[in-house]
């Protein structure tokens, strides 16, 4: 078991030291601080704006529902953009390079190939969360929001951006060109996004099941401070399915190989 996790996060390692060590990790970031600043921004100061009314106290303002719940909805849309470019690179890039026979051939299994390109992968994904955390925290120093919904919001963010990571990684491992890898990540995960829409138009059993599809279905409980066993299980079930498409798909590349 040592030696398994050993190796997985060797390949982890490599894996973010190719990133940091090219622009894409210190350009992904600082457009994600940019871009999740600037939503900061507007509904800090439309929280913050005096509401007009005619009669009675103004109203009492929670900072959970109104600024910090859109706040990471708007970040989870960003994810969306931002993580297949993350993932374009992590098998297309080895395919193309060559170095691709080289990881088959080592003594390493795919399993071990796949959890530690994740976890690189999931590793960069951390770091960006993480660049937002000084925005929530100058929150706590003018005001008194509640730390568990922003918490539960965190994990919701962090367990839908490791189910786009699994199905990037599945996408990147079937094509040796980062920009087709890329283009269909978005266009996969943004089928996963939208697959709730049609489901008004749908009888009740399919409009139930593409509902239940949706990865945006199962994060809006989590912004609300909500942790529902059956969200976990539901992106636990995703992460697994697209390393499980991933692990086949490594598995044939090694058999043509």
């Amino acid at each position: 078991m040592s030696r398994t996790i050993r190796n997985v996060m060797t390949i982890a390692g490599k894996e973010l030291r190719s990133y940091f060590g090219s622009p894409v990790a210190w350009v992904l970031m600082g457009l994600f601080a940019i871009l999740f600043g600037y939503f900061y921004n507007v509904y800090l100061n439309f929280f913050v704006s005096p509401m007009q009314q005619q009669f009675g106290p103004p109203p009492t303002k929670n900072v959970n529902s109104e600024m910090i719940r859109p706040l990471l909805q708007n970040a989870s849309v960003l994810i969306l953009f931002l993580l297949p470019m993350i993932t374009m690179r992590t098998y297309s890039e080895e395919k193309r390079s060559g170095t691709i026979e080289l990881l088959l051939t080592s003594p390493v299994t795919d399993v071990q190939i796949i959890l530690g390109k994740f976890v690189g992968a999931i590793g960069l994904y951390a770091g960006l969360l993480a660049v937002t955390f000084l925005y929530v925290i100058l929150l706590f120093g003018f005001g008194s929001p509640e730390w568990k919904p922003i918490l539960s919001g965190y994990l919701g963010l962090f367990l839908l951006g490791a189910s786009f990571v699994s199905i990037g990684l599945f996408i990147s491992s079937t094509t040796k060109n980062q920009m087709v890898a890329g283009a269909a990540s978005f266009v996969v995960l943004l089928m996963f996004w939208i697959i709730n829409w049609f489901a008004d138009s749908s009888g009740p059993t399919t409009a139930a099941i593409l509902n239940y599809l949706s990865v945006t279905q199962h994060f809006d409980d989590f912004g609300k401070g909500v942790i529902d066993t059956k969200h976990l299980v539901f992106y636990a079930s995703f992460i697994a399915f697209g390393l499980f498409l991933t692990l086949k798909s490594v598995d044939s590349e090694r058999w043509r190989g």
